[in-house]
């Protein structure tokens, strides 16, 4: 190496240094110490010198941060660590019972939170590698999310390269988000150059990180606040969030400086009424305080309800509300056949959005309120609540023609309009057949939870609707490349890789196939429990459900009578699936239509029935999983456990049959050794099912 190369090498080494320094006190400290022109002249040399010597230009450089080529589609990410919900409070009776479920789940004493706003912006999860960022995806549907690292790199908040003492695998969790003086001074930019100016700063936010070209993010204001971690190997974990949040600003991460820990009921709402009083005197927009368990061993105890876990939640602030005028009642049909009531508004601007409809739920509702059309009526919504009308503010001319009546006949396919005892809906009885409800049933029996069908998006199906390709989910296993490469934006290439997806479908779990064909009120749960006690498809046709409602009452007075003598009670009938569950499925599967559609379905897919031979050796046990497992998601082994017949609990205790651990698992293998619980790692989890499987 020549003596000017050196030379170039040392000055770009020192000023790749300079500016990530000087980002870090601008993004992270808010205290920043060159000026804009400096800076600017820094980045300027640094591409000079990059330029005249390519091979000193690194991947992990600012001049790094101006984009690269676009994209033709974000591809798809699986997030190592699910990125979870969280539960809401919207008033403080709602926080203290929060307050009062960890009380009672062991936490004595006043509990120690870690409390910190809740960011109005868009989730992300970063995952660096050695220290250098790699990938960051958005939040998704929580376990898999849009790849948009190329646009995360041209976020100058977002260190390329953590300092030293980072794990080898490291995934960060936080909030893009745009603070409101940058939002107001890219609308002028938008405005000046005449082009659409954004709503508020979290849909512009939003908007820029999902641009497939990432030039276009790169001259967004983009901000960053992390706010907790996902996968993380090669290091240990601190003892608490607070100090979660401390390591990640020791590692050159922006974290809110408006954060505090706080002790008990009293502190966190003493945290929620100072963050209130000042959020309008903040840089950037947030419409909530979370509130965590501080100590990490009692947030794995804790564990998870649903897809949220039960050691935080978010107290949301007050709603913003406004006065509007109903300009009509319109009818929306939904994917099961509800007709849903939506009041058209004149444009009003509430809670950080133009809001011109709002659901009114059924005709009750509209009853209880006294809505009519041209009533000036009072809007609510706060954060991504759906707007919601409150009531009437003032009466309007209310000719007889302004009162709402639900339609006898469905307004899409003109069938007859129902509505069954103790039901405030109103359905349409064209089922499968309502054109509205056939693209919604499509989407829905291709969705990830259901069958799957990657690519089988709302696009592709309006068209196979509108072109009569597909009048029910049967018809998509009849599909060829030949007619799917017809429609707009296809090839031969994307309509076989759809053909692929399709063919992949088949043979998924029974529960899957049940949960996917929307039976009214048959979730995801509900359906693993139907396939778990029918086994096949054909069972659960031929089923006597005033049969099954009698053996149900029966099982429960006979239990009642065990619990009264102190004997172990027997396994339910159905758990979970009461008397207006059973009336549903037993309408929705007696209808001729329906079952046309779910025998040719069943010829096309196959679903597998759940194992009858598990009935002695896994039926009845419980499995906990910690920690992350080497080859596969959470969710897969669970299906994999439930699909055998078991249960997965969040929690150990005495009856718990084996924890299923991976990767840093933490308090709940602790308390599986303490308690004597069989333990299996991934592989042996493996063992176990092959055995099962192979009837051995």
């Amino acid at each position: 190496m020549n003596a000017a190369s050196d030379q170039a090498r040392k000055r770009a080494a020192f000023l790749r240094a300079e500016l990530e320094r000087h980002n870090y006190r601008y993004y992270a400290l808010d205290d920043p110490e060159a000026s804009d022109a400096e800076y600017d002249g820094m980045l300027r040399e640094l591409e000079k010198i990059e330029s005249s010597y390519p091979h000193l230009r690194t991947a992990d450089s600012p001049t790094q941060r101006v984009g690269e080529k676009p994209l033709r589609q974000f591809g798809t990410v699986v997030h190592s660590v699910p990125m979870l919900s969280l539960l809401n409070a919207f008033s403080e009776s709602e926080l203290a019972a929060f307050n009062r479920r960890i009380s009672d789940s062991g936490c004595a004493g006043n509990i120690e939170y870690s409390a910190e706003p809740k960011f109005d912006g868009l989730a992300v999860s970063l995952r660096y590698e050695n220290g250098e960022f790699v990938r960051g995806a958005t939040r998704g549907d929580g376990a898999s999310g849009e790849d948009v690292t190329g646009n995360l790199r041209t976020v100058r908040a977002i260190p390329l390269r953590l300092r030293n003492g980072a794990p080898s695998i490291f995934e960060i969790r936080g909030e893009v988000l745009m603070f409101r003086a940058e939002f107001e001074a890219l609308n002028e930019r938008q405005r000046v150059n005449g082009e659409k100016e954004f709503v508020n700063p979290r849909n512009a936010a939003a908007g820029s990180l999902r641009q497939l070209d990432p030039r276009v993010t790169a001259v967004r204001p983009l901000r960053f606040f992390a706010y907790g971690l996902g996968e993380v190997v090669g290091s240990e974990l601190p003892e608490s969030h607070s100090a979660v949040l401390d390591w990640l600003a020791e590692l050159g991460m922006p974290v809110s400086v408006e954060r505090a820990v706080v002790q008990g009921l009293d502190g966190a709402l003493r945290f929620y009424r100072s963050m209130d009083s000042r959020r309008a005197r903040l840089a950037f927009d947030i419409d909530g305080v979370v509130f965590k368990v501080n100590s990490l061993a009692r947030q794995q105890e804790l564990g998870f309800v649903a897809r949220a876990p039960r050691f935080a939640i978010a107290y949301k602030f007050a709603a913003e509300e406004a006065n509007t005028i109903i300009t009509a009642i319109d009818i929306q049909v939904g994917r099961t056949g509800t007709l849903t009531p939506v009041a058209r508004l004149e444009p009003v601007f509430v809670g950080g959005v133009t809001v011109t409809n709002a659901t009114l739920h059924n005709e009750d509702e509209i009853r209880r309120k006294d809505l009519w059309a041209g009533d000036t009526v009072i809007v609510r919504r706060a954060g991504d609540v759906i707007p919601e009308v409150v009531g009437v503010a003032k009466a309007g001319p209310r000719k007889p023609a302004d009162q709402f009546v639900m339609p006898s006949e469905c307004p899409i396919c003109k069938s007859a309009v129902i509505r069954l005892d103790g039901e405030a809906a109103a359905r349409c009885s064209g089922g499968l057949f309502c054109v509205a409800q056939r693209k919604q049933a499509l989407l829905h029996f291709a969705s990830r939870r259901a069958m799957d069908i990657e690519g089988l998006g709302e696009k592709i199906v309006d068209q196979l609707v509108d072109r009569k390709l597909a009048d029910s989910p049967a018809d998509i296993y009849q599909l060829r490349v030949k007619e799917i490469a017809l429609l707009d934006r296809l090839g031969d290439k994307s309509a076989q890789n759809l053909i692929d997806s399709i063919n992949a479908s088949r043979g998924r779990p029974l529960s899957r196939f049940i949960f996917a064909l929307g039976i009214p009120g048959i979730g995801e749960e509900a359906a693993k429990v139907l396939a778990r006690h029918f086994h096949s498809l054909d069972s659960l046709l031929l089923a006597d459900w005033s049969a099954i409602a009698e053996e149900k009452k029966s099982n429960q007075r006979a239990n009642a009578s065990r619990k009264r003598r102190g004997e172990i009670a027997a396994p339910q009938i159905l758990e979970g699936i009461g008397p207006e569950l059973m009336a549903s499925l037993e309408k929705f599967l007696a209808l001729a239509q329906n079952r046309e559609i779910i025998h040719a379905l069943a010829e096309s897919t196959k679903p597998e029935e759940v194992i009858a031979g598990t009935a002695t050796v896994l039926a009845g046990k419980t499995f906990v999983l910690t920690g992350t497992l080497p080859n596969m998601a959470r969710d897969q082994a669970k299906e994999m456990i439930e699909s055998l017949g078991a249960r997965v609990s969040s929690s150990v205790s005495s009856k718990t049959d084996f924890v299923l651990a991976g990767d840093l698992s933490g308090g709940k293998l602790e308390t599986a050794r303490a308690l004597g619980v069989r333990i299996i790692d991934e592989s042996g989890f493996m063992e176990l099912i092959g055995k099962i499987r192979g009837g051995t």
